[in-house]
């Protein structure tokens, strides 16, 4: 009954493609129908199928479909199947009015079955070579999605863009599965984790044992996926494409280099550095797509942008061995955003119908930068921000565990969640109010509820998706740095931000206006408008490779 449970949440999408493209002939528009109820079976499945898990009837077993392709539900793909399931079943439904008038309407919604197909043998892949072929998928699939108005070049071009992108990040994920299958003579991924945890030093590349070379190709794989910085500029220029493709891409397909680190979390266990440099990635990439959602004024850009900003965070957390986190941000990023794309076109046109914008406090705040009428004095209130968030924090962890502290990367995420927490706060008195006492306090209550509320979660995720503890510590260790070398970073970076926010304060103490800034803002401003002229040196090195290339056609009389 199990394995006719798991297989049929993988077929019912592939049925519904099938079926969606015979009949759509006959039934017209009606066909979305077929697509929509086959997401709906699927949905009520994977939630059986979980309840399954939590429930203790269901541990990582595997169904074989040939000798060589093997299913695998451990707790991670169960949850994950789910996920993707809920997500394409609210695009489906949103598509059916959103492409009424669009042509090939029956193709797109064969395409979003085969894109769910796909996701969903992805996360279920049990072996390399299904591995290898649904991650190819989903990036020919999305290719197809973004450019289905055949007739828009630029959503052609840059679903092209896209393309390109994601085959470049194939080629690690490919090699990857070539060497451990060299190593291991073995397809089945559970089996090899199982050897490597057993003896990670038997083998070789380059000099390097083998859970570091693949450990590396996986990141770099992983890195192409979800937007990492260098690897980033197909996310914000791929809004071209129908909204409800932008809503599937940012809440679920771009969350797949998460997925997959976490998949091969047995792997970065027995590593040394590589999840050092995971997390320096998806720092710079989270500070960057942070910065760049700030200076757009495309509101589908900029939530491009903030995408790449919180993949940054999901692969940080990664990158300090907080994988069962990474999959809660993962999961809760997907459902914010897929909401925020699915109703970005009824914001447009409210404000088309409404263009003035009202004068109000909030409106005088950002856009005039308009100090409060009355001020609380700054010394007391920057004590205040630093210490209440850290506060919070060290209180909330000690309800999970005592030891929580000894760990570098619980650590570090007191560190980021005491900055995110003061700026709350800081941003709370820049705000012109009246009664700031009861803002402040109104802030400070509501940062203590999401604290607590997602410190709670994540430790239950932890428990569901790594009940080993064993690996836990491995994670750990393996994420862990020089503790001379983490203290002198951590003090660095906690000085440079309270000498900023100490500067805040007193510039707007003195009524420094922002037009009075220095030359050196405003190029650092424009450096950010002009997205590190990233977009630039590629169309450069574009139009370079395509001259080069016609000489050498020239040069070798081929045309």
């Amino acid at each position: 009954m199990m394995s006719k449970l798991i297989l049929l949440i993988i077929s019912l999408p592939l049925l519904s493609a099938l079926l969606t493209h015979l009949l759509a002939g006959q039934l017209g528009r009606c066909v979305a129908r077929i697509s929509v109820a086959a997401i709906l079976l699927s949905v009520i499945s994977s939630a059986v199928l979980l309840g399954m898990s939590l429930s203790g009837d269901l541990v990582g077993e595997s169904i074989a479909t040939s000798p060589w392709t093997v299913l695998f539900y451990d707790p991670l793909s169960i949850l994950m199947t789910l996920v993707i399931s809920i997500i394409s079943l609210i695009v489906h439904i949103y598509s059916i009015r959103y492409m009424a008038e669009e042509s090939g309407y029956a193709r797109f919604f064969v395409l979003l079955d085969l894109m769910t197909a796909s996701l969903i043998l992805m996360v279920a892949a049990g072996d390399l070579i299904t591995l290898v072929i649904a991650w190819h998928f989903v990036g020919v699939l999305l290719y197809f999605l973004l450019g289905h108005d055949t007739r828009n070049t630029s959503a052609y071009r840059y679903a092209f863009w896209t393309f390109i992108t994601y085959r470049i990040g194939d080629l690690p994920l490919v090699l990857a599965a070539v060497l451990l299958f060299q190593a291991y003579g073995t397809w089945s991924l559970p089996t090899i984790f199982e050897q490597m945890s057993q003896n990670p030093n038997a083998h070789e590349v380059f000099g390097l044992a083998l859970p570091e070379m693949v450990g590396i190709l996986i990141a770099l794989a992983a890195f192409a996926r979800s937007a990492q910085f260098l690897l980033h500029t197909w996310l914000p220029y791929t809004m071209e494409g129908p909204t409800p493709v932008s809503a599937l891409m940012h809440a679920g397909i771009v969350n797949a280099g998460g997925f997959l680190i976490n998949r091969f979390a047995p792997v970065f266990a027995n590593t040394s550095d590589v999840l050092q440099w995971v997390f320096i990635v998806g720092f710079i990439s989270a500070v960057i797509g942070s910065v760049l959602m700030l200076t757009q004024n495309d509101i589908k850009k900029s939530l491009g942008y903030s995408t790449m900003g919180q993949m940054g965070f999901m692969v940080m957390e990664c990158g300090i061995a907080a994988f069962s986190l990474a999959i809660y941000h993962l999961i809760v990023h997907g459902v914010f955003k897929g909401t925020l794309f699915l109703s970005a076109g009824s914001v447009i046109n409210a404000t088309r119908k409404n263009d003035g914008v009202p004068k109000d406090d909030l409106y005088t705040f950002i856009v005039e930068k308009r100090p409060g009428i009355t001020r609380k004095p700054w010394l007391l209130m920057a004590l205040i921000t630093l210490a209440v968030p850290l506060a919070i924090l060290v209180i909330s962890h000690l309800f999970i565990s005592v030891d929580y502290f000894k760990k570098q990367g619980a650590i570090i995420l007191l560190f980021f969640g005491w900055i995110t927490g003061a700026q709350l706060i800081f941003a709370t008195y820049r705000t012109r109010t009246q009664n700031l006492w009861r803002l402040v306090f109104i802030s400070i209550l509501s940062f203590a509820v999401v604290i607590m509320g997602y410190i709670f979660i994540s430790h239950a995720f932890d428990l569901y998706l790594y009940p080993d503890a064993a690996l836990r510590e491995q994670l750990y260790a393996a994420a862990s740095i020089d503790k001379i070398r983490f203290d002198i970073i951590v003090a660095i970076i906690a000085v440079a931000i309270v000498i900023s926010w100490l500067m805040a304060y007193y510039s707007e103490r003195i009524g420094v206006e922002q037009k009075d800034k220095s030359r050196w803002w405003k190029t650092f401003y424009a450096l950010f408008s002009r997205e590190f002229y990233m977009t630039d040196l590629y169309t450069r090195l574009t139009r370079n490779i395509l001259a080069t290339s016609n000489k050498l056609n020239v040069w070798l009389r081929w045309n």
